[in-house]
């Protein structure tokens, strides 16, 4: 069930903000971004080590006065063969879940938080919903329709949801990144800025990212008006 698990974090606070979370690396990705900073885990899965469920267990029951939830990410964990019966074993471990993703399997997030295993998500948003423009920041051809289904599913979920874009030099502009948050139902658009190391691209190690004053215009385009 946790077989091919390639990672996983005792303890972190950055991945959950405002908890302390345990996190689970799982492998495999269906797109491929090329300013993704886990191509391992996409491309070279294989070359990563297992990690085994009963030392992700005793390592939450170890931490358990202090931890508040668990983070599963990846790769795309929706991806990851086998998904339900995971989460279902981190559930029963009694810990909150939350899950990051490219929102590229709607029936399945739906069902995922139909039957309770998912409190809270983190869908990554990755240029604004045009075939064209989405296909070039995923790396691969993307329904349209399929992103647009998880937005909305997740938008009215109730859950604690949070969007969020890695913002790119020549995949992102000031129009780009407002067409994205004016697609996201009325929901904020967390923004974090591209980082060229140990991406999946090669020719992405040479771009440089925003600088600190044209990240903060982009972050001020999106804020709620005073």
């Amino acid at each position: 069930m946790a077989a091919g698990v390639k990672g996983f974090i005792e303890s972190s606070l950055l991945d959950w903000p405002g908890q302390v979370s345990a996190v689970v690396f799982l492998p495999g990705c269906n797109f491929r971004c090329p300013f993704c900073h886990n191509p391992e885990l996409v491309l070279r899965p294989g070359t990563l080590v297992d990690i085994s469920l009963d030392e992700i267990l005793t390592s939450i029951e170890s931490h358990r006065g202090w931890l508040d939830g668990i983070v599963v990410t990846g790769g795309e964990p929706t991806a990851f063969y086998g998904i339900e019966g995971l989460l279902t074993q981190l559930k029963e471990a009694g810990l909150e879940i939350k899950l990051d993703t490219n929102g590229s399997r709607p029936d399945l997030l739906r069902r995922l938080i139909g039957n309770g295993l998912v409190d809270a998500v983190a869908m990554d948003v990755k240029a604004p919903l045009t075939v064209e423009a989405y296909s070039s920041a995923a790396g691969v051809l993307v329904d349209i329709s399929i992103i647009k289904d998880s937005i909305a599913l997740l938008a009215d979920s109730g859950l604690d949801v949070v969007f969020r874009a890695t913002v790119v030099p020549g995949l992102h502009d000031e129009a780009a990144v407002r067409a994205m948050k004016d697609a996201l139902h009325g929901r904020g658009l967390t923004l974090q800025n591209f980082m060229p190391d140990n991406v999946l691209d090669p020719g992405y190690r040479l771009k440089r990212p925003f600088t600190e004053l044209e990240f903060e215009r982009l972050v001020n385009n999106i804020s709620p008006l005073p």
